[in-house]
């Protein structure tokens, strides 16, 4: 199983039904043009604020997310990245709407940052693929991992559960899960040998009656 099914299967067996919904409903719009027609004046008021306030990354660090974002979420032949799907952008509205990871992403993004200028001698962004996958490799599982990485765990913890959560609440993300939603069905009564098994029968007015699709 590749890395995208086992984040799938977690996300299928934790996620509930209503957060599934919630996110098909919105799932066309961004974070940042989120539907307000069904929210108190309150929270239109909150999310018209939130939205308006500078950005907090610069564009150094929404460069690292984005490849940091596409590592954890790569896009294949199926489905889109997650910077396709905007998850940066959610990060982005994440932090300012949720404060307490201001600092601890920030303060990640600068440990992966020198992590790899005492590696490569160049920041991460700057680096091959095959060196940000190295470093990855480094933080992402923690029972693997160094003592001296272990910010860096954290801070990678932090961002794989930001970047899944924007990533699943996408219409790219949905539409991954293969989640339908409520779907029109049609039903033609029970079938014969059904009927059968049980010694019963559909009546001639019965039959006539039914719509028969």
């Amino acid at each position: 199983m590749d890395r995208r099914n086992s984040i799938k299967a977690l996300v299928l067996g934790t996620v509930s039904a209503g957060v599934v919904m919630e996110a098909c409903k919105n799932a066309k719009t961004t974070v940042a043009e989120v539907n307000m027609d069904d929210r108190m004046q309150e929270e239109k008021d909150y999310l018209v604020k939130v939205n308006a306030e500078p950005k907090f990354f610069d564009e150094h660090e929404m460069a690292t997310i984005t490849v940091l974002g596409d590592i954890i979420m790569p896009k294949d032949a199926q489905s889109g990245s997650a910077s396709e799907a905007k998850v940066p952008e959610f990060i982005e509205f994440i932090v300012k709407d949720m404060p307490e990871h201001q600092i601890p992403v920030r303060g990640g993004l600068r440990w992966l940052d020198l992590h790899s200028y005492n590696k490569h001698g160049k920041s991460f962004v700057s680096c091959t693929h095959d060196q940000q996958i190295g470093i990855v490799d480094e933080i992402a599982y923690p029972k693997k991992a160094k003592p001296e990485h272990a910010q860096g765990v954290s801070f990678f913890n932090k961002m794989r559960d930001l970047v899944t959560t924007g990533y699943y609440t996408s219409e790219i993300g949905v539409k991954d899960l293969g989640y339908m939603g409520n779907q029109p069905n049609m039903w033609n009564g029970v079938p014969d040998d059904v009927l059968k098994q049980h010694g019963l029968a559909y009546t001639e007015k019965e039959l006539k009656e039914c719509i028969s699709y």
